[in-house]
């Protein structure tokens, strides 16, 4: 019999088809229901492209203006949830929090619909935690640092309200529209761990709720959307250390331990560049200044990117402008991760659905190398 090939990680293994999207790194194009996912990030809101990851195709301006109300109006969480965060330990990660939360808003879904595996019924209950992940985010972070309740402002935009609840305050145009395009290149990115988690959960036809509590998990850990996190904590350390002056030999430092450099490399994209972290590092410079220590900041991400293309030939990945991006805006290094999985909240019920709409169970084998025919 012959073995079949094993790959670690999976890594080149088609693991599904899917309409929704595909990493083309030939022509270094993320290619979302057919378009370039860079082009829509910047010329479409994230909502629109969030109706056209779920729906399969951009929205009229009716559908939009619609779907947007209806955002609006699911926004708010129900009571119960602000409760169950007083509850949780302040040393919680913020993303535990969010998945727990995740977790207790499936149990106040109708039991028949949460149970219901149609694509339809996965669309309506993905919009309704799309609309409510914002304010899940953030308040799931203040309930944490003991901080007051903030509520969703339904005279705000998607984008424009979620980074009122993050920051506490009203955020000017130009942070919106930043922002706004982060959350478009976070929102779909073919296979990831964290989409392939949701998949595998929901082929055993588990519920959305299942799923994306699966891909929380998932997302948390630093090989996946914990970079965010850990490029801005780089960024401070070597400003603390000296600044850009320093951040050469910072970087041939823990090259030379043996010690991983977020936000650099790709398993899909190898030594080719992630067109997200193109997009994004043109945000950089008209951000810089709302920080005093924001240009040294963007000389220290331009030293660390140049010293890790000559020492490894590796790129930026999304996860090292958002870093930066997010800790200009002045948002909580806590919240990147959880920020991440809201955005891609979109992009992970899409999947769901489409799993659900066409489902075989996800049941790979072993290359088995322990031990045979011992005895009790």
């Amino acid at each position: 019999m012959t073995q079949p090939a094993y790959s670690p990680g999976l890594e080149g293994v088609i693991a599904t088809a899917t309409s929704i999207s595909y990493l083309d790194t030939e022509h270094e194009q993320i290619v979302l229901r057919g378009y370039d996912l860079m082009e829509l990030a910047r010329s479409k809101r994230y909502t629109e492209v969030a109706y056209l990851t779920l729906y399969g195709r951009l929205p009229e301006a009716s559908e939009i203006a619609t779907f947007e109300d209806r955002l609006r109006q699911e926004a708010e969480l129900p009571e119960e949830v602000y409760r169950l965060l007083d509850l949780l330990p302040p040393r919680m990660h913020v993303m535990d929090a969010q998945r727990t939360a995740l977790s207790y808003l499936a149990g106040l879904e109708d039991p028949a619909e949460l149970q219901d595996t149609s694509p339809e019924a996965d669309l309506r209950k993905g919009v309704r935690v799309l609309a409510r992940m914002p304010a899940l985010t953030a308040n799931a972070y203040r309930a944490l640092r003991g901080l007051p309740r903030v509520r969703p402002d339904p005279s705000l935009g998607f984008s424009e309200g979620f980074l009122y609840m993050l920051l506490g305050t009203r955020p000017d145009p130009e942070a919106v529209r930043v922002f706004d395009l982060t959350l478009t290149c976070y929102i779909e990115h073919e296979m990831p761990n964290s989409t392939f988690a949701a998949r595998v959960i929901a082929s055993t036809l588990s519920d959305l709720y299942g799923a994306l509590v699966g891909a929380a998990a998932s997302l948390k850990g630093p090989l996946h959307g914990g970079a965010n996190e850990a490029v801005a904590h780089m960024l401070l350390e070597i400003l603390e250390a000296g600044g850009s002056a320093r951040a050469e030999q910072y970087v041939l430092d823990r090259l030379r331990r043996g010690e991983r450099i977020m936000g650099f490399g790709h398993r899909v994209y190898m030594r080719r560049p992630d067109p997200r972290a193109v997009l994004l590092r043109e945000a950089l410079p008209g951000l810089a200044g709302r920080r005093p220590e924001g240009e040294e900041l963007l000389r220290i991400y331009g030293v660390v990117e140049t010293v890790m293309r000559r020492e490894k030939g590796l790129y930026p990945n999304a996860d090292y402008p958002v870093g930066l991006v997010y800790s200009l805006l002045g948002i909580p290094i806590e919240l990147y991760t959880p920020i991440f999985l809201a955005a891609r909240t979109a992009g992970l019920v899409a999947h769901v659905a489409e799993q659900h709409g066409d489902n075989r169970l996800f049941r790979p084998r072993v290359l088995y190398q322990g031990p045979r025919g011992l005895r009790p």
